[in-house]
């Protein structure tokens, strides 16, 4: 048969993001994914101001935790 893993579903938490201001750019990156001191959107080359949204976590190896 098939072997289905009983995945624990990871609730939902407060997350820093940068959100494009561009008013026709949805574009936006988990803060812990951004390039360090970069606030241009990648996808339109506008500003990005700091918010917050209810994500899963996601842990980036590439950063190291203090």
């Amino acid at each position: 048969m098939y072997n289905r893993k009983n995945v624990e579903e990871v609730p939902p938490e407060e997350t820093k993001v940068w959100e494009c201001t561009s008013d026709t750019c949805k574009g936006w990156i988990r803060d812990n994914f951004r390039t360090e001191g970069s606030q241009i959107c990648p996808l339109c080359g506008s500003e990005m101001a700091a918010s917050t949204k209810m994500l899963q976590a996601i842990n980036n190896p590439r950063i190291t935790q203090a």
